[in-house]
């Protein structure tokens, strides 16, 4: 495996005189980096300085034939230390924020000085180094910047106020720089160590801090520092050879008011059990984000009957002039569209399909016997006219912020097949307007003809304008065509592909050019870390797993298909589509695979002429326990995780019990191509792992809420065999017991 080395970098490391900054010095300049050690020579309480302690660090990377030089300038004055790089080594990639005092003191006993002190080395002298170091780092597109943050910081402790607040104000900073950065190649991280230090070496009981090497935390922040390492934005704890990500967590919350009945502080007092319920959590990662999910929660309220108000005309919060009364019922036609085989085929590009695939030869060479549109082509037909929505010039929509425009759901029902050559005419009406309060939502539809005037594709957008609710408005519309949630069963299918990172350089050519999908400045603008995937080529992607699962990607057998999109997707991801067949509706759902979170929901595509759907299997499972469900989802996942045959090769029988006696028995066979779970003994050989233990146990185990060492200990859990192999298996349980 190679080294991963600095060769050619230049690192300014903060506090470097010793502990962590001492190791992360030694570490770089180890590795080919030219070093500035940074020291002012200072106590952990701020007193004194001097030269000695930067000097020596100096002293032992140049003994050792590496390359180092002295900063004795107090962080305050980022502008010198970044300067000492430029003079001595012509550049600067690396700055690790690591200077830092303690004044501790109980929260009644801070003063101001101990405040503004504490301040001032840890977060404005990040601050001001990082200032220093970024024109020099944009310049050359490259840059990788850490701030040092502390348990302290990220979950509060007694005596530490002062400091608590700047280093959580360095994951504030550390955040938005990351944003910023990403436009120029410069990664921003937090590291929260749990080391022993000058700040902490009588503070911790002599046997802790002795384990807590200063060696264990330097591994960590190289990687986060190296080139190939394009991780940013990320909080990671580390120590004793421990390293984990952290994350800000939002539980699901809930909609404190109906409607006709303003929040008032009983309807949160009332609600406050559901607000405060973590059972349903996400990890928000942006404003952008944040505001998409507040609006999916509040799409998901149920309303109550009340009075609604139309209003003749007004402002929204926002700024927005919305007048339903004057925009319901307007309509626009569209230029002519005019398709070409070019078109359907750079679409097809856009959404996924590769001349590698079998059968996506026909949605990519003009030639082909069979060469045809993809269904999905018909929301292109849909978006012909929309950009009307937002000139200012129709009745009641004077005035829309187009950075605050939000694709909330999409529907579309196909007539006849889509044409690969010819014009169509299109034309788009408002047909409602709903006011939800924290923004306004648009219903349009549009119906696009052929030249004989024969409807071929009808569309519903619901779009989404954040902060311009608040003007009176109805809350709901029976107009809308309604999402419908997937049955409560494992997928019926699944299928995984990879983004390109061009994904939406190539999509934005069939015409959605909005720069939040390409522009790293603009993406930075709506919230997001970089651009995003547009929720219609994912939507496409979605449409053509479920037309080739099927329908053999038969496009006469594709009627409709309706989806909310729920989160956003980043090129490069992989798009993960589940499906689930009742009858001819499939139901679907789209994730991210790497990250689990769902992208597309309440989404089914409507076929037509299909074969009947085969009678259900009775199913083999009589005992009606709950592990039953996970092996049947483990059996379902090894179709998916098709590596886990070949990592664990091993077969393993569990017998399960339920009130002290014998249940059920299972075989997870990881020997066979292919991999096998079925109820019973190993219909071949012996099983390498017998396990015993409860329903109750095994499912707790797979979800998290039992220790299996623990379990084990306590001879809740008995294992015979190789235990090795078991340890081994835990990613496919715990995969199963996700979903």
């Amino acid at each position: 495996m190679a080294e991963l080395r600095f060769d050619g970098r230049v690192a300014l490391i903060t506090g470097a005189g010793g502990g962590l900054g001492k190791v992360y010095a030694l570490m770089f300049a180890a590795r080919g980096a030219s070093v500035v050690v940074n020291d002012l020579g200072v106590d952990r309480h701020g007193k004194g300085e001097g030269t000695k302690m930067a000097d020596k660090v100096v002293e032992e990377i140049r003994a050792k034939g590496g390359k180092a030089v002295a900063n004795y300038d107090s962080v305050e004055n980022g502008e010198k230390l970044v300067q000492t790089a430029l003079d001595n080594f012509g550049r600067i990639d690396i700055v690790i924020n690591n200077a830092g005092i303690l004044r501790d003191r109980s929260f009644a006993r801070i003063s101001d000085t101990d405040w503004d002190l504490i301040h001032k080395v840890h977060l404005r002298g990040s601050f001001l180094v990082t200032r220093a170091a970024w024109p020099h780092m944009k310049k050359q597109h490259y840059g990788r910047i850490i701030m040092t943050s502390s348990a302290a910081g990220l979950y509060g402790n007694f005596g530490q106020a002062n400091y608590s607040a700047a280093k959580m104000g360095l994951v504030g900073l550390a955040n938005t720089v990351s944003i910023e950065g990403a436009k120029y190649n410069i990664t921003c991280n937090t590291i929260a160590p749990i080391a022993g230090s000058r700040l902490t070496e009588d503070v911790m009981p002599e046997e802790v801090f002795n384990l807590m090497k200063s060696e264990y935390i330097a591994p960590v922040v190289l990687y986060l520092c190296h080139e190939d390492c394009t991780q940013t934005r990320g909080i990671f704890e580390a120590g004793a050879g421990w390293v984990g990500q952290v994350k800000i967590q939002r539980g699901g919350g809930v909609v404190c008011s109906t409607e006709g009945e303003p929040l008032t502080p009983e309807a949160v007092r009332d609600n406050w059990s559901s607000v405060c319920d973590m059972g349903d959590c996400d990890y928000p990662s942006g404003v952008g984000e944040s505001t998409m999910l507040v609006v999916q929660a509040l799409e998901k309220a149920k309303s109550q009957p009340g009075k609604r108000n139309i209003v003749r005309s007004t402002t929204a919060a926002g700024g927005s002039v919305i007048n339903p009364d004057l925009a319901v019922g307007q309509k626009f036609p569209s230029p002519p569209f005019t398709i070409t085989p070019n078109d359907v085929i750079l679409y097809a590009l856009g959404v996924g399909a590769s001349t590698v695939q079998p059968g996506h030869l026909k949605f990519l060479f003009e030639l082909n016997e069979d060469f045809c549109t993809l269904p999905s082509f018909g929301v292109l037909l849909g978006q012909s006219g929309m950009g009307k929505l937002f000139t200012g010039t129709l009745p009641g929509l004077e005035s829309i912020d187009i950075t605050k425009i939000l694709h909330g759901e999409q529907f579309l029902e196909v007539y006849q097949p889509i044409p690969t050559s010819g014009t169509l005419s299109a034309e788009s009406e408002i047909v409602d307007i709903l006011d939800k309060r924290s923004g306004a939502l648009i219903v349009v539809e549009s119906k696009a003809y052929d030249q004989n005037r024969q409807l071929v594709c009808s569309n519903q957008a619901s779009i989404f304008l954040v902060g311009a609710g608040g003007f009176g408005g109805k809350k709901t519309s029976s107009k809308v065509k309604p999402t419908v949630e997937p049955p409560s069963r494992p997928p019926d299918a699944s299928v995984k592909q990879v983004t390109s990172f061009d994904q939406a350089a190539l999509y934005r050519l069939s015409g959605d050019t909005n720069p939040l999908h390409i522009d790293p400045t603009f993406a930075a603008m709506g919230g997001f870390d970089k651009p995003i995937l547009h929720g219609l080529c994912t939507f496409g992607f979605s449409c053509r797993h479920v037309l080739k699962q099927y329908a053999d990607d038969d496009v006469t057998k594709f009627k409709a298909v309706k989806c909310r999109f729920s989160k956003p997707i980043v090129p490069g991801q992989t798009i993960q589509t589940d499906m689930w067949r009742e009858g001819n509706r499939i139901h679907f759902q789209t994730k991210v695979a790497e990250t689990g979170s769902v992208i597309i929901s309440g989404a089914y595509v409507d076929l037509i002429n299909l074969a009947p759907q085969p009678a259900a299997a009775e199913s083999s499972v009589t005992s009606g326990l709950q592990s039953d469900l996970l092996f049947q989802e483990m059996g379902r996942q090894l179709s998916i995780q098709t590596d886990m045959v070949k990592k664990v090769k091993g077969v393993f029988l569990y017998n399960i019990s339920k009130g002290g006696k014998p249940a059920s028995q299972w075989t997870v066979d990881l020997k066979t191509p292919g991999g096998a779970v079925y109820q019973g003994a190993p219909k071949t050989g012996k099983a390498d792992v017998t396990v015993k233990m409860s329903d109750e146990d095994f499912v707790a185990i797979a979800v998290g809420k039992l220790n299996p060492q623990q379990a084990f200990m306590k001879g809740r859990l008995t294992v015979k065999g190789n235990l090795m192999l078991l340890q081994k298996m835990t990613q496919l349980l715990m995969a199963s017991a996700k979903l």
